[in-house]
């Protein structure tokens, strides 16, 4: 057998590159503006938070870069995607709202608190790396309808739709951004000048917004003004915040907890979906890689967990490599540490980043439908629908508590713990399906444990929060268990009346 070069580089890694660092980047931009909005100044959320989260980047990119590299060789073909890496939404948003802004409400000194964050983010890494060794258990009792479409619902929700908003915000901005990428990313057609696409749609974007598009020239002016040095520097601190977790804070373990394994839990989800595409990683390493990841950008000041990214499917459907990964790792170190992600989050309008984004929700959502066998689509479908929940609860509930209320009392419970009820609800319907209602049995009860400990359907770890949804899941046990046995017999009376 001819042994194959793995390219380092590859004209295709430039889409990825620019779909994987706008995604980083957009995430970037919502953590400046809402950690500074909550009362942490620009040193900390600049010169520490930023540059400790792309020291955490490069090092998982790197590492999957030489992932995929070991992969091609394994299986000797050029056609292998690196797994993109970066912050997942659904976790940055909990640490957001559920650790940095508590911590600083207690104490109220941002630097006490911005230590809390990374205590809690080292902690978070400790977690993910442990999913390591039940990861492999876990993916091989789930089904792929289920972890996929949960996933999917993350996409839809999340991703797809939020994102589409946007860019329906500056409508003639967006639609024309948006209309490029569908072209260039979907249909795969060429762009002037063999432009990469998402290249092609960033610079038109811009040029409109600050022509047609009514954006200030000052926000040129007030992007530059933020670039300057911000080295990522390591830091001890996490060891003061932990004084504060095991002490007055402690109650953030209720938080932690469940977010790491869901951290993990969309890790082995991620690497799923490009196993179905393809590309199948050994997902125990890629969970251990996500834990140091997350562990090392904590020693310089990061507060956020990294994951496998969800963007990883499109990049694959772009036929990127590694180079994208390998990239997009040292731009992204280089970015932060001249603030040059600062100003970029001033100048580039957000309905311009918008339309990668929803690319990608696309990509998500369409994969997931096509890696199960068609009787499974049911259960993609209703995998995704806790999201749904989810995304009125985190978005609305807050200020709106009432008229969600007044909608249905069911959307926040249903959005509590959206990724466990997702996996739950997935995996029943496919052994109903496949006729193994004896599993579906062992899934309803898993729902049952899941909600008496507060990890379903309440607003924290909590011993039978509400009992009633413990009740059902174990009502619906009993039932499966019925059936089992009810079909069972009308089997054996067959066999006897032939």
């Amino acid at each position: 057998m001819t042994k194959i070069y793995y390219p380092w580089f590859k004209r295709e890694d430039i889409d990825g590159f620019f779909a994987l660092f706008q995604n980083n980047l957009a995430n970037f931009v919502l953590i400046a503006v809402v950690m500074i909005s909550i009362g942490y100044p620009t040193s900390i959320v600049y010169g520490k938070v930023i540059p400790g989260a792309a020291i955490s980047v490069l090092f998982g990119n790197l590492y999957y870069a030489n992932m995929a590299k070991k992969l091609a060789i394994k299986e000797n073909r050029t056609d292998v995607t690196a797994l993109s890496y970066g912050i997942s939404t659904p976790v940055m948003f909990i640490y957001l709202f559920g650790v940095l802004k508590p911590a600083l409400d207690l104490t109220g000194n941002p630097e006490a608190a911005w230590k809390i964050g990374m205590a809690a983010c080292l902690l978070g890494g400790l977690i993910e790396a442990l999913g390591s060794v039940i990861g492999k258990w876990i993916h091989s009792h789930l089904p792929r309808a289920s972890m996929l479409g949960t996933l999917a619902g993350v996409a839809f929700a999340f991703i797809g739709g939020e994102l589409l908003f946007k860019t329906y915000e500056m409508p003639m901005i967006g639609l024309i951004v948006l209309a490029i990428i569908l072209i260039g990313l979907i249909a795969k057609k060429p762009m002037p000048f063999k432009i990469p696409a998402s290249l092609f749609a960033i610079i038109i974007g811009t040029v409109m917004a600050y022509t047609i598009g009514g954006v200030d020239s000052g926000q040129i002016t007030e992007g530059l003004g933020t670039v300057g040095i911000y080295l990522p520097i390591p830091t001890l601190g996490f060891f003061q915040g932990f004084t504060y977790l095991t002490t007055t804070m402690a109650g953030l373990f209720a938080i932690l907890l469940p977010i790491s394994i869901y951290n993990f839990i969309e890790t082995m989800n991620n690497v799923e979906a490009m196993a179905a595409a393809g590309d199948r990683y050994c997902v125990q390493e890629a969970q251990l890689a996500d834990g140091l990841g997350t562990i090392v950008g904590a020693i310089f000041g990061g507060v956020f967990p990294t994951t496998v990214y969800i963007a990883s499917i499109g990049s694959k459907w772009m036929n990127a490599g590694r180079g994208y990964s390998v990239i997009n790792g040292f731009v992204f170190l280089v970015a932060s540490t001249f603030g040059i992600i600062a100003a970029m989050s001033k100048i580039i309008p957000i309905a311009v980043i918008a339309p990668i984004l929803v690319f990608v929700g696309i990509s998500m959502v369409s994969q997931a439908f096509n890696s199960v066998e068609k009787r499974h689509f049911p259960a993609v479908v209703l995998a995704m629908l806790p999201y749904f929940a989810n995304y009125i609860m985190t978005r609305f509930n807050g200020g709106a508590g009432e008229v969600v209320a007044n909608l249905s009392s069911g959307i926040v419970p249903l959005g509590q713990g959206a990724m466990f009820t997702g996996l739950i609800w997935g995996a029943i319907l496919v052994f109903i399906i496949d006729d193994e209602f004896h599993k579906a049995a062992y899934a309803a009860l898993a729902g049952g444990i899941l909600s008496a400990t507060g990890f379903m359907h309440a607003p924290q770890l909590q011993f039978l929060f509400d009992y009633q949804y413990v009740v059902g899941y174990i009502l619906m046990a009993v039932l499966f268990i019925g059936f089992s046995q009810y079909y069972k017999t009308l089997e054996v009376e067959e066999k006897v009346s032939e």
